[in-house]
């Protein structure tokens, strides 16, 4: 079964539903339409090597679940699923009979806490992720081994590049060796020191190296300099480098355009769900309630607009976890689903379904 086949086989759809901010109640004029549902496989394909217990659309703005696949995020109370199962009846395009033998109150437990306030952290990261790279923005000329490269200098340092043009040096003219029981450590020579028409290999091999490399030196002359190579500091930048050229070219440009323009210099889209998923776990210890549609739209669109600072978002937080873990503690809810129950639904749908 793939996406264009179940549009195709719509009989196989037992759950249809319009997602996103539509369903929560946050949608502006901007807003795109998200679709998630549940489907049943054909029962050859179930029986067969072929089994799919997920499809989406090209952009992965509609997605569906397989009934199996769906029963087993909901006994782990994953968030997009229990949200699926308890979407506003305005947003429901198709509900098959059967879907009445799974009832949101049987499914609810003490989860809620860790996958709620979870995947609330990961908004938490994303935004926190997009603040410093607008406040720490790394530059497009990628640095190179030579730039994190120091020669011990008098008492101090100084930058290997600096030391080579004060002493009229290219790279491609140097040779190193080890200094032993030093960690990244090199003596240095320069071909002039070389007598017969000898050369050295060069500090690095070229531009994109990602060490240095040595040389053979004859015995008997002395080193130039010692230098030091931050090697842990250059993997650490060339991991950030990459990620930033990443979310560069792949950024949402209207949502990052909306981002400076409310002067914040962080994603408050992300935590704007941040307080969503926050306020749905309370509801849930509270209420054992699932409320997909937020009569707080107010607070969270202000969220979204960047009327808060960060700062005082992440004491809010705080404030609002150290409430909802009493709560949970407090909670009768179970500790987690009923597992038995779940297979046991999944196959009565099935019997009756095929």
């Amino acid at each position: 079964m793939t996406y264009p086949q179940l549009l195709l086989q719509r009989q196989f759809i037992l759950l249809d539903c319009i997602s996103g901010s539509q369903a929560y109640n946050l949608n502006l004029p901007h807003s795109d339409v998200d679709k998630k549902g549940i489907f049943i496989l054909p029962q050859a394909e179930l029986y067969g090597f072929d089994y799919q217990e997920q499809v989406a659309n090209e952009s992965n703005d509609e997605v569906y679940f397989e009934i199996k696949r769906f029963l087993e995020l909901l006994t782990k109370n994953n968030p997009n699923i229990l949200e699926l199962l308890n979407t506003p009846a305005n947003c429901v395009v198709y509900r098959h009979p059967l879907m009445d033998l799974i009832r949101p109150e049987d499914f609810l437990s003490k989860l809620c806490l860790d996958t709620f306030a979870g995947y609330a952290q990961t908004q938490i990261k994303k935004a926190k992720g997009l603040n410093k790279k607008i406040n720490k923005p790394v530059d497009k000329a990628r640095k190179s081994v030579l730039d994190f490269c120091y020669v011990i200098y008098k008492s101090g340092s100084m930058p290997l590049n600096v030391w080579l043009t004060e002493n009229n040096l290219e790279q491609q003219q140097c040779g190193l060796v080890n200094l032993d029981h030093f960690r990244n450590v090199y003596l240095l020579y320069s071909e002039k020191q070389l007598t017969d028409g000898k050369w050295f290999r060069g500090i690095v091999s070229s531009d994109e190296a990602d060490d240095v490399q040595l040389s053979s030196v004859p015995a008997g002359i002395e080193p130039l300099a010692t230098i030091t190579f931050n090697k842990d500091g250059y993997s650490t930048y060339c991991k950030e480098y990459k990620e930033y050229i990443q979310w560069e070219e792949q950024r949402n440009q209207v949502r990052y355009e909306s981002t400076l323009s409310h002067g914040k210099s962080y994603d408050a889209k992300n935590m704007m769900h941040t307080f969503r998923l926050l306020n749905m776990a309370e509801e849930i210890a509270l209420y054992k309630q699932v409320k997909v549609y937020r009569d707080d739209r107010e607070f969270l669109l202000e969220i979204r607009s960047g009327k808060f600072e960060f700062d005082a978002l992440m004491q809010m937080v705080e404030e609002k976890m150290e409430r909802i873990k009493k709560l949970y503690e407090e909670s009768d809810l179970p500790n987690q689903p009923d597992v038995k129950k779940a297979e046991h639904i999944l196959i009565q749908i099935r019997e009756e379904f095929y």
